[in-house]
């Protein structure tokens, strides 16, 4: 059975870093472009940051650079989002996911929409206020 399962969310006042965590069970994260999306109330879910299956290539939402960082433990078979200098707007659902694609020519993270995203997981709420 193919899941995905989030930690590490939570309440941290602004300027603090949270490290969310993404496990994988049932099918192995080395061989998918891996990533985390967001979903804040009465907005749509936005890309944060992906890893390309294709060559190992990060991307990250304007909004997030030079604060977060996503990585990834094969041994471990799990995708980690670091988080520093966190803002009151990136309060969010924040999820993990994988997709059976191999990326080619993405500039942007806007590219890594979230409908070529196969399997999610089921969400952690994380909530920076100022």
């Amino acid at each position: 059975q193919v899941q995905l399962v989030e930690s590490g969310g939570g309440l941290v006042q602004a300027g603090g870093s949270l490290r969310l965590s993404c496990a994988a069970s049932g099918f192995t994260l080395d061989y998918y472009t891996i990533g985390w999306f967001r979903q804040a109330p009465g907005k749509e879910r936005e890309g944060v940051s992906c890893i390309s299956s294709t060559d190992g290539s990060t991307y990250y939402a304007d909004s997030v650079k030079g604060r977060f960082t996503i990585s990834r433990d094969n041994a471990k078979n799990t995708m980690y989002l670091q988080m520093n200098s966190l803002k009151p707007e990136d309060t969010a659902v924040y999820y993990c996911a994988a997709g059976a694609f191999h990326p080619i020519g993405i500039v942007t993270m806007t590219q890594l929409q979230p409908g070529l995203f196969g399997s999610w997981g089921q969400g952690t709420q994380v909530t920076v206020s100022s």
